[in-house]
């Protein structure tokens, strides 16, 4: 049996140009930590009460505004990994992941820790340093994680990934379940929700190292693959600024809301537009690795999955509209319920994320990094200024929910559709 077909154990596959079965893998496992996020926006809230939600969602909305912008490393290694054809297929000039990995990850380590006296008492006014810690360990132990299913997306390698994403997200509402039953503290809960990531790459990596170390390679050196990491992690940064870090931005931009409307609004932001959003965002590097492969019928793949997308997204509205406040009533009682409108409109903002998520990696997976990086960033910038805009909670944020994504989606398919007018000549004389 050649190295390239060898099986190794439960966690391992052969590697091979599979792309299009693997959805269905990663999709299954996105739907079971979807399921378990959304337990724990019920679980938290329910327990602790709306108002003191909002300081979890706080520290929540941080740690995975970072994972968002780390995951820019995800999905450029997903993109440069491919299988070692052959035992010629020497390393030489080409950066080692292994090493990129753990030295990005002291890195980011040492760059929260020295940058928290900059924010933490405007980020964390009543916890403080007990926060930073649970955040610098997360985000360091995420550095790794994303590099290692950087590697398994670049070789197709499902079976794995399934398994990573399926305990990272399992684990934490099993931790955060744990400690709301013994207490209620911030920093416990900030620990369960940073915990899961060190201890998915301690569980994975022995699991999956065989298959890579030494069975592949990157297409770039350190200094090529440093500046498209560095790109990749701005548009992430900008694309989580969007999702995992909105409620951050909105509590810096509007910091003397009252907490109970904010903590409504959060929540609701939060509950209903995941189901867009985070499939979109866990189907990132897949998405890379799919246009990546899939360069014969890419304008098919991208008219159809965006089609896709808009479709299930105005349908979503048009029931949260009708049963989204009666839902809030049954999940919450006791508590405000937001307006079917508001709800609706929510909705919609996040078709609209979920159209950017289609568009971000077919313009990636073409290495044009700066068109990629452009949409995320032009997207948080109009977020970002409509927060600023002196109008009442509610209609600033719809306002920076649908026009941050929409101009994000403009720039991306602007610069597909430039790339496509440059390809037609070339094509025309070959």
């Amino acid at each position: 049996m050649s190295d390239a077909t060898e099986l190794h154990g439960p966690f391992e596959e052969a590697t091979g140009d599979s792309t299009g079965a693997g959805a269905l893998p990663v999709l299954v496992a996105t739907a079971i930590v979807g399921i378990a996020g959304y337990v724990i926006t019920w679980l938290v809230p329910r327990i602790v009460g709306v108002a003191e939600y909002s300081i979890f969602a706080i520290f929540w909305a941080f740690t995975f505004l970072v994972a968002a912008g780390l995951s820019g490393i995800q999905q450029e290694v997903s993109r440069a990994t491919r299988p070692r054809t052959s035992p010629s297929d020497a390393d030489h000039g080409r950066a080692h992941a292994g090493r990129f990995a753990v030295t990005t990850a002291v890195i980011v380590f040492v760059v929260i820790l020295g940058t928290a006296p900059l924010w933490v008492d405007v980020v964390f006014p009543s916890d403080g340093w007990t926060l930073v810690w649970p955040l610098a360990t997360g985000a360091a132990s995420y550095t790794l994680l994303a590099v290692l299913t950087g590697s398994l997306y670049g070789t197709t390698a499902w079976r794995p990934l399934f398994w990573v994403i399926l305990i990272e997200g399992v684990l934490r509402l099993a931790l955060i379940a744990a400690v709301l039953t013994l207490t209620h503290d911030h920093v416990w809960l900030a620990w369960a929700v940073a915990a899961p990531f060190a201890a998915t790459v301690a569980i994975m990596w022995p699991a999956t190292r065989r298959r890579l170390t030494g069975r592949t390679v990157l297409d770039v050196g350190y200094r090529q693959l440093v500046w498209n990491v560095a790109r990749t992690i701005v548009a992430a940064t900008a694309m989580g600024a969007l999702v995992s870090g909105f409620p951050l931005l909105l509590s810096l931009a509007v910091p003397r809301a009252d907490p109970q409307q904010f903590g409504l609004l959060v929540l609701a932001a939060t509950l209903v537009r995941a189901p867009l959003i985070v499939v979109g965002m866990a189907l990132q590097s897949y998405l890379v690795v799919l246009f990546r492969n899939r360069q014969d019928s890419f304008w098919k793949i991208l008219m159809l999955l965006e089609g896709l997308v808009l479709v299930v997204g105005a349908l979503l509205a048009l029931l949260g509209w009708w049963l989204g406040p009666a839902v809030f009533g049954f999940l919450y009682p006791g508590e405000p319920e937001p307006s079917g409108a508001l709800i609706a409109t929510l909705v919609g903002s996040s078709a609209l994320v979920g159209a950017l998520c289609i568009t971000a990696p077919a313009v990636l997976s073409r290495s044009r990094h700066i068109a990629f990086t452009a949409g995320w960033v032009v997207a948080a910038v109009v977020t970002i200024g409509c927060l600023l805009i002196p109008l009442p909670l509610e209609a600033r944020t719809i306002l920076a929910l649908v026009a941050g994504p929409a101009t994000g989606l403009a720039v991306h398919l602007g610069a597909l559709l430039a790339a496509r007018r440059e390809r037609e000549p070339e094509e025309a004389v070959a």
